[in-house]
């Protein structure tokens, strides 16, 4: 069964374009285990515009279900929060400092290196570890040598070509997930889905462990309500 993890992200956007602590951002993630989410993730970056370091240290002993933090870790501080906090999931992703938001997977091949070792230094914590890529089945296999337990495809291009046409934009998302599952590789997905899209990617790659969706929850939520939302998210996993 795939679970649905709730990125919270937005909500403290919002929190912090005012000031203060309206929305509450714990009380949010604790409101969306109540819901039915069966994890939150979280991804904080070096100038905390939107969680927080202290917001991931307040909701960590609170949370009932699955929590995942997700960021480069590259950045020591954020090494050194992961290992401080101790999630049941890391979830390593490329973006720079400056990104919007993730814009694109690993290349696990050319940095195989550097994954092992973080890979190895999460495990030291029993910290399963996921490697965000690219929907190239060569990534998948490449992300198992580095020792990862599953790996997170990047679902932006799918998302992108759904409304054009649902087989050919899911394609290598399929490839990359059968090469994955070969591999003995969990499979996580994430960016964009929604409402939409959401039911046609988990019908067609049933062995989806986990999907991370943010943004177009907490912009559906503005219209159905958050709770409302996380269960018409449910119904479609």
């Amino acid at each position: 069964m795939t679970k649905l993890s709730v990125n919270i992200n937005k909500i403290a956007t919002l929190r912090n374009a005012r000031g203060g602590n309206v929305p509450d951002v714990t009380l949010a993630a604790l409101k969306c285990e109540e819901f039915g989410a069966q994890g939150i993730t979280v991804h904080p970056r070096p100038d905390e515009r939107h969680i927080r370091y202290s917001d991931v240290r307040a909701i960590r002993p609170l949370l009932k279900t699955e929590f995942n933090i997700e960021g480069n870790p590259t950045v020591r501080s954020f090494q050194d929060l992961v290992m401080e906090v101790v999630p049941d999931q890391v979830t390593l992703v490329p973006d720079a400092h400056d990104a919007i938001t993730s814009n694109a997977g690993w290349d696990t091949v050319a940095n195989k290196e550097l994954l092992s070792g973080l890979c190895s230094l999460f495990h030291q914590k029993g910290i399963r570890v996921s490697i965000f890529i690219d929907p190239v089945p060569e990534m998948a296999v490449a992300a198992k040598a580095c020792g990862a337990d599953r790996v997170e495809l990047y679902t932006e291009a799918y998302a992108a070509q759904y409304a054009a046409g649902p087989e050919a934009a899911i394609a290598p998302y399929l490839r990359t997930a059968e090469a994955a599952r070969e591999a003995g590789l969990g499979l996580n997905a994430g960016h964009d889905l929604n409402l939409d899209n959401l039911a046609y990617f988990i019908r067609t790659i049933p062995w989806t462990d986990e999907v991370s969706i943010g943004h177009a929850i907490i912009s559906d939520a503005i219209y159905l309500g958050l709770e409302r939302t996380i269960k018409e998210y449910l119904a479609r996993i």
